[in-house]
């Protein structure tokens, strides 16, 4: 019946491990990518935010991370005091200002 199914050829034992640089030129290769695609980008929204969080004063209109825009009207070394209304004011912590809007930003916001 041999001559129906030919013998195969047993193949080399395969180790599990790459070759020799390859494997490390691949890895290398993929840390660099991720700290180009994510932690390098991470890193300059964050020194961006501090900076704006550092720059903030009274009198400042800001939009807050939960959407609230309101005036500065008091600031102290962790928390800001938004006036959102007429005689209306939140006390916030500072990093939880997203930007820092144009002046009249808000009076046009009541128009629309």
């Amino acid at each position: 019946m041999n001559f129906l199914i030919s013998n195969a050829h047993a193949a080399a034992p395969a180790t599990g491990q790459q070759a020799g640089p390859e494997g490390m030129i691949f890895f290398v290769g993929m840390l660099v990518l991720m700290y180009f695609l994510l932690i390098r980008p991470q890193q300059k929204r964050a020194k961006e935010h501090k900076k704006l969080v550092e720059s903030i004063g009274k009198g400042d209109e800001v939009v807050t991370n939960g959407g609230i825009l309101g005036k500065i009207t008091e600031t102290s070394e962790q928390y800001v005091t938004l006036e959102i209304a007429n005689n209306v004011q939140i006390k916030m912590q500072r990093h939880a200002v997203a930007a820092v809007l144009p002046k009249g930003s808000i009076k046009a916001a009541e128009k629309d």
